[in-house]
């Protein structure tokens, strides 16, 4: 508020003196060892269950290895603006980029994006028959890449198995 508004408000309200007029203010009462993220926004720990409080009032819960909730919560501060993410950082000893990254999921896939099952590692693609036919072609001294692009695989693929020793390299002399 101006000191001008004050001043009219003052007036209105009868109140002459400077000293019998005091504007009131609700200040949020936190418990000790609250984690502070704004001046209105804090977390607390209570029985296994991390508690956010916006003002007086409780507005989310979760248990406190839940870490997907966690991340799913902290960017909705952000996206919404009741935070930032400097805030969280500092709150919660967060890395940046894990925080950006939550983020943007938040931004791209919405709350659901933190619950979805995850995609796993695909089936082998170098099956015994596979890499029978990848030894059969470096036996007959085409070079990886090649051998690789022939049967339709990454270069990577071949030159991991050579290194793990499941194929052998022709030694050219």
């Amino acid at each position: 508020m101006t000191s001008i508004a004050l001043y009219n408000e003052r007036i209105i309200l009868g109140f002459e003196d400077e000293e019998a007029f005091m504007p009131q203010l609700q200040l949020p009462m936190f418990p000790a060892g609250a984690i502070h993220i704004t001046a209105e926004l804090v977390a607390e720990q209570r029985d296994g269950r991390v508690v956010y409080f916006l003002g007086n009032a409780p507005i989310m819960h979760h248990d406190v290895d839940d870490t997907r909730t966690f991340r799913m919560f902290t960017s909705q501060l952000i996206v919404n603006g009741t935070a930032r993410s400097r805030d969280i950082i500092r709150a919660f000893g967060i890395p940046a980029v894990s925080v950006k990254r939550a983020v943007r999921l938040y931004r791209e896939k919405g709350p659901g994006g933190f619950y979805a099952r995850r995609k796993g590692r695909g089936p082998s693609v170098l099956t015994p028959e596979v890499l029978e036919k990848v030894q059969a072609l470096l036996d007959a001294g085409m070079p990886r890449a090649e051998a690789a692009h022939e049967l339709g695989l990454k270069p990577n693929t071949v030159g991991k198995a050579v290194r793990d020793g499941r194929l052998r390299e022709k030694k050219l002399y």
